[in-house]
């Protein structure tokens, strides 16, 4: 046998602790932050299908780790889901422009998460820009920052669909979006999508919460052009307009209800430094009963 092909954490020690012990301990406070939802998600405690996605921030956990809690909290009520297809921005250029990654697992100081190559391979099959390259993902970390999250809700139980978007087109998210459900629809596999973004970024904190406001509206309504077009207009520097039109997508051609906002704060709201700050938000795409 051949060795494992296991992408090994970047941004342990600096987006998050790089030790086990303090990872766990970061990701309970950020859970019980006064900005994050004030409890620990109870393991395993759901057996509905209630949602197919989420907006999550992937900053350093001390900025956004309470907003992220948010969706994960939300995410452990739920049925397990047979895997999580995790997509970010690709911010620093390297490798292809819409990469889906292909291996054995990826590796946190919580251990590894495998990898599920034949929802990859599905992906690429089923749409016009995705490609298999793991190149885009040895350094991002807007993937990476996700993985200890779910590992602490599921372990290493359901395995993750890694992906990366430096090309961030509309065409580029409906293509996914599209993919993503039609997997669902054809393959009866329940994904849960995770888009990660973080919003606007510094400016000041009222200035980024009118501009984020303008963003998550275009996300509640389900309207992926109303969000490039508000982009575009206001100047909202948010990173990952790509990975949220394609939550949107998934949304439309699943049997998807109006999206939830479960939180929304600034970097400010943590550390208090209100003139430079990023915005976070997590928002819940639910299932219609």
């Amino acid at each position: 046998m051949g060795s494992l092909t296991i992408r090994k954490p970047m941004h342990a020690g600096t987006f998050y602790p790089a030790s086990k012990e303090s990872l766990i301990k970061s990701i309970k406070d950020s859970f019980l932050h006064p900005i994050g939802p004030g409890r620990l998600p109870e393991k395993p405690s759901g057996d509905v299908v209630h949602s197919i996605g989420y907006v999550v921030p992937h900053a350093g956990y001390m900025y956004s780790g309470p907003v992220a809690a948010h969706a994960y909290l939300d995410l452990s009520t739920r049925r397990k889901p047979e895997a999580i297809v995790i997509a970010g921005p690709n911010h620093n250029g390297i490798g292809l422009g819409a990469a889906v990654y292909r291996g054995d697992a990826w590796e946190t100081p919580l251990g590894t998460i495998p990898v599920d190559n034949d929802i990859g391979k599905l992906i690429v099959e089923y749409t016009q820009y995705y490609s298999f390259d793991n190149e885009a993902h040895v350094y991002e970390h807007s993937v990476e920052v996700q993985v200890p999250f779910i590992q602490y809700v599921y372990g290493g139980e359901v395995p993750i669909v890694p992906i990366t978007i430096y090309i961030q087109t509309l065409d580029v998210a409906r293509d996914l979006g599209k993919a993503l459900a039609r997997i669902r629809a054809e393959n009866g596999v329940d994904i849960v999508f995770i888009a990660s973004t973080d919003f606007n970024h510094y400016e000041p904190h009222d200035v980024t919460l009118r501009k984020d406001e303008l963003a998550i509206n275009a996300i509640l309504n389900l309207d992926d052009a109303g969000l490039y077009r508000v982009i575009e207009e206001y100047n909202i520097t948010m990173c990952g307009p790509a990975p949220t039109a394609a939550l949107i997508n998934y949304a439309l051609h699943s049997n998807a209800a109006k999206p939830v906002l479960l939180k929304h704060a600034t970097s400010g709201d943590v550390t208090g430094e209100k003139d430079w700050v990023v915005g976070y938000a997590s928002i819940k795409v639910p299932l219609s009963s």
